[in-house]
């Protein structure tokens, strides 16, 4: 028997019926409509799409958007001075700059610019050490929503043997905290990391946050375990991701689809930080 898919379409739709009504709550008890600023540099296609995706987002839940679209020459300097604007800006809740950005731009800096109060990508430095140290702030939008996707399989985390595989500031460092916090026991792997699949076969949940298309095979798959592939990876024009779906189908109790797993439940979490940053700081 195979497993059962756990559909980030599926548990998107639940939440953002529920952050529908947080919305028009808001509205009625502060006077104030959740508002998200997206800044998108350069034409990359792929950043459009998941822009558009988040614009979308916003008007399904009744909250306000703005979208700003830059030339890739825009300077560093031109995109500190907007961000500016936005930290101040009453309307505003949640400002967010479209990773990546072109060479010309310090990253860093960027993330640094903005307010932490609004920053809903949960990438700031105040942030990502308030997470560390166990203090309220926003949480970045993947680890948040794979701890979401793994509790709609396992409610139940506490004790559970957890591997995440990656160790990235984005995904695999928050989301080994996030696990900690539910009371899992977690291991880190990585590139340097001895019998990898020997240790992912004692997993309970996997988290596969490598960049690596189908890297992960049958063999690191504990049978009846949790496996969510955070990967997306374009392959001959396909969406892969870092799991072999079908190798570790057979063996997992349930494992997320790319694409239509991790994905939605991340751009819901966003939805999900621009609210809470209102209802907070607004």
């Amino acid at each position: 028997m195979g497993a059962q898919i756990i559909s980030g379409k599926e548990l998107s739709a639940k939440i953002r019926e529920e952050l529908k009504q947080k919305v028009a709550g808001i509205k009625t008890a502060k006077g104030i409509t959740p508002g998200l600023a997206v800044i998108l540099v350069g034409d990359d296609p792929a950043s459009a799409i998941y822009v558009n995706n988040k614009e979308k987002a916003c008007g399904e839940l009744g909250m306000h958007s703005e979208v700003v679209r830059l030339s890739g020459d825009t300077t560093q300097s031109e995109l500190l001075e907007l961000i500016d604007q936005y930290n101040i800006a009453p309307h505003i809740h949640g400002v967010l700059v479209q990773l990546p950005l072109p060479g010309h731009i310090d990253e860093s800096e960027v993330l640094k610019k903005i307010n932490p109060q609004k920053d809903v990508d949960g990438f700031h430095v105040a942030n990502a050490g308030s997470l560390f140290t166990g203090l309220p702030g926003l949480v970045a939008c993947t680890p948040k929503g794979i701890i979401k996707l793994i509790k709609s399989a396992m409610p139940d985390i506490e004790g559970k043997n957890a591997v995440v595989i990656g160790r990235s500031n984005i995904v695999g460092k928050p989301v080994a905290i996030l696990l900690m916090n539910e009371n899992a026991t977690v291991t880190i792997c990585h590139s340097r990391t001895k019998n990898l699949p020997a240790v992912c076969a004692g997993a309970d949940i996997l988290v596969a946050a490598i960049g690596r298309p189908e890297f992960v095979t049958g063999d690191f798959i504990k049978p009846g375990a949790v496996v969510i592939d955070v990967g997306t990876s374009r392959v001959d024009g396909k969406l892969k991701g870092d799991v072999k779906f079908d190798e570790a189908a057979a063996i997992a109790g349930y494992i997320t689809p790319v694409p239509g797993g991790v994905g939605p439940v991340t751009i819901t979490m966003l939805m999900e930080n621009t609210i809470e940053a209102a209802e907070l700081y607004g």
